[in-house]
């Protein structure tokens, strides 16, 4: 006989009602949930006893955390839109281990390291990730450029300057070459003398005054004496008393200079101006006045001046190891009118300077060709604006080697064409040293100048051109 069969629990309008999907609750409330029904108690539909009982006091609420064996989306209920922005998913709880030592909350994780460039792309100095970013490209391509530039000058200059004879000695043979004067200047004949020490030999030139020249002034010439060797000033190996070059043309102790002149600038300009056009006369005429700033550049920074700027009195020389039918070398020979200079305002050789160039250029102050105009105008404005020797050799560079007129004014774009003149250059010496040609002094004076020019200084050499 079978026993009565339990009644069926039906829930009333008050029971809870357990979810189907796992959630977040007090856990005092799912205790009381789980508690099973009084079996002496069976529910009925009878009303309960009127007489108000006590509510309990509140469980306290508990915060659980969320671990990775709880999914970590829940499905979103048809009848609710999301509100915010959506959450990102959690994935976990931190171990104690992972964070730093101290109880300090763990850094940002470490980048990926970049994948370094093989054997081949070292060269290049750049990561993966520069050659990803064309400004990191860009800065490197310019700092190239100009390490390029830098070193074609350093190369060009120790073959321009090297080979310097020092200073005499006792024990050194000297030898005269030619009975002849190998070059005449305003007040001194030049000879070539031998000096031999042991295996070595060089070529050097004995300064000989002429009769009834003016005496020099003593503190030029100690200047000379002291200067180190520069490319644009006649350098001296010491005094050759009388007697010590047999055969000698001339009574009395000589100075022996390092450079052998071959004319002056007078005996050239009569010489090219007559057969050559008088736009490569013009180019000619700056490229020699640009060496004589430069070393005119020296002197006043020296505390000196040389009041007179003559043609007769200004060397030229062939440069060693350019070919003949390049520029020649300027030297500045005139020590002994070599004065202190007095103090005051800059540009003490801006009016003697603004003469000899109207005298180099002569009949091309007439040509249409835009150095010449140019030219001109410098001659002008060293005559207003009296500037100084090193000035006047930004401006003289300018003119010959950019930028023109059109780049003068505020806001033009000075930086970008110096770095654009940089790369031409560096692209054309690299295709005649392909060819076989070799560069010359006009090189190396190009390259010292784009490789000292900045956008300031390019500025003040149009101002002073064009303002």
């Amino acid at each position: 006989m079978s026993g009565p069969e339990p009644p069926t629990e039906t829930r009333g309008p008050d029971d809870p009602t357990l979810p189907t999907q796992p959630t977040y609750i007090n856990l005092g409330e799912v205790r009381a949930h789980l508690l099973p029904s009084k079996a002496c108690r069976p529910r009925t539909t009878e009303a309960l006893p009127t007489a108000p009982q006590p509510a309990p006091p509140p469980l306290p609420r508990k915060t659980l955390t969320r671990t990775q064996s709880v999914p970590t989306h829940r499905p979103a209920s048809p009848g609710r839109a999301p509100r915010g922005p959506p959450r990102r998913p959690l994935l976990g709880s931190r171990s104690l281990d992972e964070g730093q030592a101290g109880g300090d909350e763990a850094g940002p994780p470490c980048p990926p390291a970049e994948p370094a460039l093989g054997p081949p792309d070292a060269a290049l100095g750049l990561s993966v990730r520069d050659l990803q970013r064309p400004e990191a490209v860009r800065a490197a391509l310019e700092a190239w450029q100009l390490g390029a530039l830098r070193a074609v000058h350093a190369r060009l200059r120790a073959r321009l300057l090297g080979g310097h004879p020092g200073p005499c000695h006792q024990g050194h043979a000297l030898r005269l070459l030619d009975g002849s004067p190998c070059a005449e200047s305003g007040d001194a004949l030049y000879y070539r003398v031998v000096r031999v020490d042991g295996d070595a030999w060089h070529v050097l030139a004995a300064k000989v005054p002429k009769p009834g020249a003016e005496e020099p002034h003593p503190w030029g010439l100690e200047l000379q004496a002291s200067l180190a060797p520069h490319f644009n000033l006649q350098g001296l190996c010491g005094l050759v008393p009388e007697g010590a070059v047999p055969q000698a043309p001339w009574r009395g102790p000589v100075a022996l200079a390092a450079e052998v002149p071959e004319r002056t600038v007078a005996q050239w300009l009569a010489e090219e101006g007559a057969v050559r056009p008088l736009v490569d006369v013009a180019r000619a005429g700056a490229l020699l006045l640009l060496q004589l700033s430069a070393a005119l550049e020296l002197l006043e920074a020296r505390g000196a001046v040389l009041a007179e700027l003559r043609p007769e009195n200004l060397l030229l020389a062939a440069p060693r190891g350019c070919a003949a039918a390049g520029p020649p070398r300027l030297l500045l020979a005139d020590f002994g009118r070599v004065r202190p200079c007095p103090r005051g305002p800059p540009g003490t050789h801006a009016e003697p300077f603004a003469h000899l160039l109207r005298t180099l250029l002569g009949p091309a102050v007439a040509s249409a060709a835009p150095l010449a105009r140019g030219l001109e105008r410098l001659a002008t404005q060293l005559a207003l604006s009296r500037p100084s020797a090193a000035q006047t050799r930004g401006a003289l560079q300018a003119l010959l080697w950019g930028p023109g007129p059109e780049l003068h004014g505020r806001g033009a774009p000075l930086g970008p064409w110096l770095r654009v003149r940089r790369a031409l250059l560096v692209l054309q010496l690299a295709e005649r040293a392909a060819g076989g040609e070799a560069p010359g002094l006009e090189d190396w004076l190009c390259c010292e100048y784009l490789a000292e020019a900045t956008e300031a200084s390019l500025s003040h050499a149009l101002a002073l051109l064009w303002g």
